[in-house]
């Protein structure tokens, strides 16, 4: 993404205050012209995405992170939702979860998510995988147009 781009709205859904507060500190620690969004959970993933209150003005995300252990409405439920709608289907959907196993990899696929990338637990290595991540979607991804 060139410096001089307007900020990439990205949307992430996740309840894990630390886990939002790291990437926060990855975009700023890498300098990427981002706007994260932030909401805990699917149901209010589903308004921000609706454009309900309180997210009436909210942005269009271009990319979708999600985490798939979420409280109320989890991630496999917005996951669908979201691949089923005409208007979300097309915004890429990076899954983030801890697990490791084949059946949730294999779901996760099937439901159409863009790619699986496994949370690592440590500081270090969580650097590094944001690292790819952050290279492979903001600099070489051509995302959707809104």
């Amino acid at each position: 993404m060139a410096a001089d781009s307007p900020a990439l709205d990205i949307l992430l859904v996740e309840d894990n205050a630390g886990d939002v507060q790291l990437i926060r500190e990855m975009i700023k620690e890498r300098c990427l012209s981002l706007n994260l969004l932030h909401v805990r959970d699917g149901l209010e993933a589903l308004a921000f995405l609706r454009k309900e209150a309180p997210y009436g003005q909210a942005p269009g995300p271009r990319l979708i992170f999600l985490d798939l252990n979420l409280p109320r409405k989890d991630g496999w439920e917005l996951l669908d939702h979201l691949k089923s709608h005409p208007d979300w289907r097309r915004i890429p959907v990076v899954v983030l979860t801890t697990s490791r196993s084949e059946h949730d990899i294999r779901r996760a696929y099937d439901a159409h998510a863009n790619c699986v990338i496994n949370k690592p637990l440590d500081y270090e290595r969580f650097l590094s995988v944001w690292g790819v991540v952050s290279s492979f979607w903001f600099e070489t991804v051509m995302l959707p147009p809104l």
